[in-house]
């Protein structure tokens, strides 16, 4: 039979307020007194913990993908940054487009692309799915299951945080891969060398 000798000290929390309520029953009601048996406070301390967990991976994800940049020698380089006033909320920038990860509501965590091409550049928008160009904007829903276990998910089915991170970081990486735009003479010469190698002969 397994046993688990690996419980953090941090997760017997409600161990010690059973045993405070144990000892005065009258200094505070157990079951008012226990977060763990509060949907409402389940979902909020879920959702924190999930952008947490979420900022970790894409703050992995970044810090390695940076590393073949050479200090934006290549390509820009993936950032984080935490949203203001928010206690969890973050986002992932590079050339003017935001990825952004929001608790918006109870329950519900926002995920949304934000683009901003500068003059002079464009986003490569032909190398994402079409379903990822159409849909910029997904909630995460929670749900609360049996015995109050929190779970988080998309369109009524359980998502899996690893391969949510890993999706939605390969779709930022291809929605902010910048593309000079051709000035109007390189474009009139690519048209003439094309036109030329249709005869047969080239520049």
């Amino acid at each position: 039979m397994a046993t688990h000798t690996n419980i953090m000290t941090s997760d017997l929390g409600w161990v010690a307020e059973l045993a405070k309520n144990e000892i005065d029953p009258e200094a505070a009601n157990v079951f008012n007194s226990l977060s763990q048996l509060d949907p409402k406070q389940l979902v909020e301390e879920s959702a924190l913990s999930l952008l947490e967990d979420l900022r970790d991976l894409f703050t992995a994800y970044a810090r390695a993908f940076n590393t073949f940049s050479e200090a934006g020698a290549k390509y820009s380089e993936a950032k984080i940054y935490g949203i203001t006033n928010t206690p969890a909320d973050f986002m992932i920038f590079r050339n003017n487009v935001k990825l952004v990860f929001a608790n918006t509501a109870h329950g519900i965590i926002n995920v949304s692309f934000n683009q901003h091409a500068p003059a002079g550049m464009t986003v490569d928008s032909n190398t994402r799915p079409a379903s990822a160009s159409q849909e910029k904007s997904r909630d995460l829903i929670a749900q609360l299951g049996q015995f109050l276990d929190v779970s988080w998910t998309f369109q009524g089915e359980k998502v899996s945080i690893d391969r949510l991170a890993k999706f939605y970081f390969i779709e930022f990486v291809k929605a902010s891969r910048a593309v000079k735009k051709d000035s109007s003479n390189q474009l009139l010469l690519k048209q003439i060398k094309a036109l030329l190698q249709e005869k047969g002969l080239d520049l």
